[in-house]
């Protein structure tokens, strides 16, 4: 029985990343039909939702039927565990990258004044690399990688608060561009969202290699 939990395991594990590439890749196509202002990107992001949807039902069923069939014990079953929540965070970074694409599709209907101000790209390629980074700690099963995820989670709230704050300032001079305003904003808060998906899955990598629970524990309470 030993044998066939491990070959489920490695079947999940499977089902898991590639849910993990794709939610990774509907981000960036996102955020791509945000810069580019593009609603055919906007649709590519909006065709993939199903795709992941069914995907992550899949996980959650194999997990489930894995520990019916073989009741694990152990690393085995805080694998399983780890994998459910992982799931349901990478289901909803993708669920985001569509709200993003939502954004992207408002914006390509207006025009951008040459003296805009705005410029989101710290907080893209942060929460870009946080994602990317937290898979990858789950693939190689390391804590340390994980660890670095979470502290950047702070960064990416100060550049959302910034973000907030020049939205803020931009609405008593650009009345005309309310709207648009808003929906830049929508888009930074819906990468701050990614940015705390991203630090569940780390924080629940941490779970699965070292057994401790670091949720709702600060990274330097952690660290110490």
């Amino acid at each position: 029985m030993s044998h066939r939990l491990q070959d489920s395991i490695e079947d999940i594990k499977r089902m898991l990343l590639a849910l993990g590439d794709q939610a990774e890749e509907m981000v960036g196509t996102a955020v791509h039909a945000v810069d580019a202002r593009c609603p055919e990107a906007a649709a590519l992001v909006r065709h993939a939702e199903d795709q992941v949807d069914k995907a992550e039902v899949s996980v959650e069923e194999a997990c489930l039927k894995a520990i019916a069939l073989f009741q694990p014990v152990a690393h085995d079953l805080r694998f399983l565990v780890a994998v459910m929540k992982i799931n349901s965070d990478l289901e909803r970074i993708a669920d985001l990258a569509v709200d993003i694409a939502g954004e992207a599709c408002k914006l390509a209907k207006t025009s951008q004044p040459a003296d805009w101000p705005f410029n989101m790209a710290d907080e893209v390629r942060t929460v870009r690399e946080m994602l990317h980074t937290s898979l990858t700690a789950l693939v190689r099963g390391d804590a340390e990688m994980a660890q670095r995820v979470r502290s950047q989670d702070r960064q990416v709230d100060a550049l959302h608060r910034s973000m907030f704050a020049q939205v803020e300032r931009a609405m008593l001079d650009r009345v005309a561009n309310v709207s648009t305003l808003v929906t830049l904003l929508n888009v930074s808060r819906h990468l701050e969202r990614i940015a705390d998906h991203a630090t569940n899955i780390a924080e629940d990598v941490i779970y699965l290699t070292r057994g401790n629970i670091v949720r709702h524990r600060t990274f330097h309470t952690d660290a110490a």
